[in-house]
């Protein structure tokens, strides 16, 4: 039963073992939070460190200042592209298929979204900018500001690159710790069957499944809606760099079921780090995009958050014409990114946008708390597979992506090398070239 040996299998039956657990023994799904979120504490302990020598060895290592720069650039407009593009597409799907027609108002828990209500008055696109800029770094590295550290990384790269032969010594040794922390990884990364387990008898155990009888249409809406950017718009960009999604997404497959386990993407984080370099991915690019696209390039939840406002406009029979509807994806896509770093920030961007529209009742966001947790997986999913193809496309735009290493771990095809370094988790077998 060799198949047992592999990690994804694992993790998988751990999800189905989860998910039996909470629902057989509901009372202890505080048993399945403590497992739950002690693994991804563990992740989270990780990714500072990991961000800071990743990013400063990339940037470093490099000695091109301007091509850093550049990928930089390049991401940021690749983001706002992508998110804005998932933005409309949940409007279209929305409208399709219209999943707020026919939801029953009655018995709306409107005190439960006090707190979101009260925490969007605060949210300040001034404060996100200020937020991003570390005003003390040691703290930065403490709360796991991953922006904050990622802007410390950037400029202390920048620094020790300007140094020349004289910090070639040091970046060698950030270099060596860096492996240590990935070995550090692995070891973690083989306890995430556990954390699967533990992250869905939390899940069933609180919400069971009848919350999802309620809003199953919103639920089947954005799935698919999530499911269509995936394939096929992020599809046709790998195609038209010649890259397969499907080998992609199968080389990632033990992070995707990690997610579903966990219900964040930023248990995976870094995971993605690790094994986009091992897929032939350049550190400096891998430094600079998957930490900043955590920021800003929420694909899975920028669909949400269009879907969600219209889906509440839709059971408060709120008629909304093209130009409202535009508007409110402008709006989204400040509101979005002015909750970075606020707990239950979806709920917030849901909450002030709203507040800005004015005319779809806030009172709504009452509805999808109970289903929020169910559909938080399709966006963690969305999000991580998002910024996965996001720094292998821009890897390949740059020519920082080693081709032959690509074809070899991710296609699977023959390449002509003597020995390819590949991701080297135990349930993967070395590659060799012939």
């Amino acid at each position: 039963m060799k198949f047992l040996k592999k990690l994804y299998v694992q993790v998988l039956i751990g999800v189905v073992l989860g998910i039996l657990a909470g629902y057989l023994f509901p009372s202890y799904n505080s048993v399945g939070k403590m497992i739950g979120e002690g693994y991804v504490n563990l992740i989270k302990m990780l990714i500072a460190p990991l961000i800071f020598f990743t990013a400063t060895v990339g940037i470093a290592g490099s000695g091109n200042m301007s091509k850093a720069g550049r990928i930089g650039g390049k991401a940021i407009i690749y983001f706002e592209i992508a998110s804005t593009i998932a933005m409309i597409l949940g409007v279209v799907v929305v409208n399709l298929l219209q999943p707020g027609v026919g939801v029953s108002t009655q018995n709306l828990a409107v005190k439960s979204i006090d707190t979101y209500v009260q925490s969007s008055k605060d949210v300040k696109w001034s404060d996100f900018i200020m937020h991003i800029i570390p005003s003390n770094v040691v703290d930065s590295f403490a709360k796991g500001e991953i922006l904050q550290v990622l802007v410390f990384s950037v400029l202390f790269g920048i620094g020790l690159g300007k140094l020349g032969d004289s910090g070639k010594s040091i970046v060698i040794t950030f270099d060596k710790i860096n492996k240590v922390l990935f070995e550090i990884l692995n070891m973690i990364t083989m306890l995430s069957p556990l954390g699967a387990f533990g992250g869905m008898m939390f899940t069933m155990g609180k919400f069971g499944f009848s919350t999802l009888v309620v809003l199953g249409k919103l639920m089947l809406t954005f799935y698919l809606a999530a499911g269509f950017f995936i394939f096929v718009i992020l599809g046709l960009v790998l195609k038209y760099y010649k890259l397969n999604i499907f080998k992609l997404l199968g080389f990632i497959k033990e992070e995707i079921l990690i997610v579903v386990g966990s219900f964040s993407s930023e248990s995976v984080l870094s995971n993605l780090m690790y094994k986009l370099e091992e897929a032939g991915c350049a550190p400096s690019v891998v430094g600079l995009v998957i930490p900043t696209g955590y920021s800003f390039n929420l694909d899975g939840t920028s669909i949400y958050l269009s879907m969600a406002v219209l889906f509440i406009a839709q059971v408060f029979n709120v008629h909304l014409d093209v130009w409202q509807q535009a508007t409110i994806i402008g709006i989204l896509m400040i509101t979005s990114k002015g909750a970075g770093g606020i707990s239950g920030s979806g709920f917030v961007v849901l909450a002030s946008s709203l507040a800005a529209i004015k005319v779809i009742p806030v009172e709504g966001l009452a509805l999808l708390i109970g289903v929020d947790r169910f559909m938080s997986q399709g966006r963690a999913i969305t999000n991580m597979i998002g910024n996965t193809i996001a720094t292998v496309v821009i890897a390949k735009n740059e020519n920082l992506l080693d081709m032959d290493i690509y074809n070899a771990v991710v296609e699977g095809k023959k390449v002509a090398t003597q020995q390819l370094n590949v991701y080297p988790f135990p349930q993967q077998e070395p590659v060799e070239a012939l």
